[in-house]
């Protein structure tokens, strides 16, 4: 089953990176495998790009003339790539070695239309004490109460996974049409987000199944350290909720997912959090565990403020 990776890149600011994302799957254990690398609207980067893997039989590269964003780069990724599976991943990450590995042995193992893996946080900055686990999801990390068994370690049929690590049958991805460009463009709404929800709600809709989540592919998204600061964390999560409620509206096909979670934050976060903080007390504790209810207020807010709008 041969294998397409598709990472797209900007701005020479994270070429570095981007060469480290790269190279990390050149070192992973899976054979059959190419990357598609996709340069969006910069000739600079287009050229570095060519100039580090151009001679490279295993690298296709796509040179966007303008700057389209994410979704379309990425649809220009798919159209390139050969393999019988497409993955995506970010120029941010360091692929686990076994990455591919594992979500290819699910392809074999399972009559699934897509699966996604597990993002763990690579610190470049401290991690910060205002940052509950709960929301990682934020900094495009997966949180511990991710998936069917609200346990990122247990693996099965969920929505989606982040989109620093998904995957899908090409021949799925090209009968769905990729991923929507206009989701927020269409609405003039720069703060609209979600492509990879968007995507694969159609998915559930289409197949009736969702994308199966395996905790074993193992990617290392990078914290920097605007990103974990308190200000972008709570800008972050307005626009996360305004972005749920948005798509709720556009894509009607969006399950109960969202509703889901915030159950599992009342119901099962906050009471855990509870019983650590009366048998481990610390400070610490105690800060994440308001801050569990800020960012949960927050994101709330962005909701209302979507319900407004929409």
């Amino acid at each position: 089953m041969r294998v397409s990776v598709v990472i797209c890149l900007h701005t020479m600011d994270r070429f570095d990176h981007f060469v480290e994302a790269v190279e990390s799957v050149f070192a992973g254990t899976y054979d059959d495998v190419e990357l598609v690398l996709v340069s969006d609207g910069s000739d600079a980067v287009c050229g570095a790009i060519e100039d580090r893997f151009g001679d490279r039989s295993d690298v296709q590269i796509v040179c966007n003339e303008e700057n389209r964003g994410l979704a379309v780069s990425r649809n220009r990724g798919l159209d390139a790539a050969s393999g019988d599976v497409v993955a995506f991943t970010d120029d941010d990450v360091i692929a686990d070695e076994r990455w591919l590995e594992a979500l290819v042995s699910v392809y074999e193992e399972r009559d699934v239309p897509a699966v996604g893996g597990r993002l763990v946080p690579e610190w470049v900055a401290d991690e910060p004490v205002c940052l509950p686990a709960e929301f990682y999801w934020l900094i495009g990390v997966t949180p511990p109460t991710f998936g069917p068994a609200d346990d990122a370690s247990v693996g099965g049929e969920v929505r989606n996974t982040y989109g620093g690590n998904m995957s899908f049958r090409r021949s799925v991805l090209e009968e769905l049409g990729g991923f929507e460009p206009e989701i927020g463009g269409r609405t003039g709404d720069k703060n609209l987000q979600g492509e990879e929800t968007e995507l694969c709600a159609r998915l559930q809709a289409e197949y009736g199944r969702g994308m199966y989540y395996t905790p074993d592919a193992i990617v290392a998204h990078k914290i920097f350290d605007y990103r974990t600061e308190l200000g972008w964390l709570l800008d972050r999560a307005f626009w996360q909720g305004y972005s749920k409620r948005g798509l709720e509206v556009l894509v009607p096909e969006t399950d109960g997912t969202e509703s889901d979670y915030l159950a599992t934050l009342l119901f099962v976060a906050t009471p855990r959090r509870l019983r650590r903080l009366l048998t481990e007390p610390s400070l610490a504790a105690v800060v994440q565990l308001a801050m569990l209810f800020v960012f949960t207020g927050v994101v709330g807010l962005g909701y209302l403020y979507g319900a407004v709008k929409w």
